[in-house]
């Protein structure tokens, strides 16, 4: 048994799930298989416990957009651990990235900062609900495990089904937040008037484009319909901001909420999210409660500065999206060379594909193989600038061997069972968008 399958087995004993982000659950890759933990990682390479070395074509959930270990960020935050991470005083970073904030999003007037995507969606939250009167609230997207999210799932109904997982239990959320969030779905006008007119919303939040192409229309339009009803608009970017455009796909796009969150890809790895809204909006947080002790540290604030920085200075959203759509377009070509059936989908930045036959199954075949050829790989790729067109040839080639083994067995009338040595994968988030 290797080091990290013989870790995994006690973390399981001790640690509720296993681990603390589903999406780096092992189940959801290759069950009994997956090295699960890693010893050192650095550009687009990882090793785990045994120091096997693999090349990471999945890459984290897309928080380290400039590879990992960047040197330029990593040594700007070491300078400043050396000074201290935390003092009594307060650390000038934090007003320093509001204004680099603020200069990127001109609509803005304010910025708040959390340190987790899901706290950014609760504080988001709670200052939208400091400004209306009515408090229900119009979900479309994933938008974290907070109370106000997860009672959506409360009653009959598995609302988060669609784009969490089924079967998703609402124990330990207060049966009074029953009624208080309801879905729509994306490029569903109808749906989402008769949420206005018949859930008393107050609040819209949603992801501006995820695994669908933007629909720049129905964002208008939903845009429209919350100024007409006098609901604040919230776009969650914290996957989306700072991929396809410097800043987020509403700028791109011109749609403009009235708060907005970023975090993933703006640290390069360090935990850092960020809140902008209308000053009008943000100040009236100030009659509210918002605050924890470690949003103070600097190390989230120096490395969000330097990963700006780096990313005007290589222009990373162009780089990463122009692979990614290279790395469709040859998905594609495969595919149809092997008679594969497959849909692609998703953000250039973050492509991916499902299988129309067998996806589970034949996801989890191209994780083995892929696996045993040292490679972290599987339907999906957050995109780097550290993909390079080298490892990319590399990596379609694998593909299209393991495409045409799929291909073959499909000939020979086989089990597509009888092609995995272990479980099935388990299914991941599923999107209204």
């Amino acid at each position: 048994m290797n080091k990290g399958k013989k870790l995994w087995e006690t973390s399981k004993k001790i640690i509720p799930n296993g681990n603390l982000l589903l999406s780096k659950h092992p189940d959801l890759y290759l069950p009994n298989k997956w090295p699960t933990y890693f010893s050192k990682a650095n550009k687009i390479f990882v090793w785990d416990l045994d120091n096997v070395k693999y090349t990471d074509f999945i890459f984290s959930v897309g928080t380290n957009t400039l590879g990992y270990c960047n040197k330029n960020i990593d040594n700007a935050v070491i300078a400043n651990i050396r000074n201290s991470n935390m003092a009594t005083f307060n650390c000038p970073e934090e007003s320093k990235l509001a204004k680099e904030m603020l200069k990127i999003h001109k609509w803005a007037g304010m910025v708040k900062y959390a340190r987790t995507g899901a706290e950014a969606n609760a504080i988001a939250i709670r200052i939208a609900r400091c400004s209306v009167n009515k408090k229900n609230i119009a979900i479309c997207g994933y938008h974290g495990w907070h109370d106000w999210y997860m009672a959506a799932n409360i009653g009959k109904n598995d609302n988060l089904s669609e784009h969490l997982l089924k079967g998703i239990g609402y124990k330990g959320i207060p049966n009074y937040l029953k009624d208080s969030v309801h879905p729509f779905n994306y490029n569903d006008l109808n749906s989402f008037k008769k949420l206005i007119k018949y859930r008393n919303i107050g609040i819209v939040i949603m992801e501006v484009a995820r695994s669908v192409s933007i629909n720049v229309k129905f964002l208008r339009e939903v845009r429209n319909l919350c100024n007409k009803n006098n609901i604040i608009l919230i776009f969650d970017e914290c996957t989306s901001g700072f991929r396809e455009y410097f800043g987020g796909l509403h700028l791109k796009y011109n749609v403009i909420p009235d708060l907005a969150m970023f975090g993933k890809a703006l640290g390069n790895g360090y935990a850092i999210n960020t809140i902008v809204g209308k000053k009008n909006i943000m100040i009236k947080s100030e009659q509210s409660f918002i605050s924890s002790t470690f949003w103070t540290e600097r190390v989230g604030y120096t490395a969000a500065l330097q990963t700006l920085t780096e990313m005007k200075k290589n222009k990373s959203w162009e780089k990463i999206s122009k692979m990614g759509r290279f790395i469709k377009k040859k998905w594609a070509e495969i595919a149809k060379k092997n008679s594969i059936k497959i849909k692609i989908q998703g953000l250039d930045a973050i492509p991916s594909f499902i299988f129309l036959e067998n996806h589970l199954i034949y996801k989890t075949f191209l994780t083995q193989e892929m696996l045993k050829k040292k490679y972290l790989a599987t339907n999906f790729i957050f995109i780097s600038t550290e993909h390079k067109k080298e490892f990319v040839l590399k990596y379609l080639k694998n593909i299209d061997y393991i495409f045409k083994k799929i291909s073959n067995s499909i000939k020979a009338n086989i089990n597509p069972k009888d092609l995995i040595d272990t479980e099935i994968s388990s299914s991941s988030f599923k999107r209204l968008n």
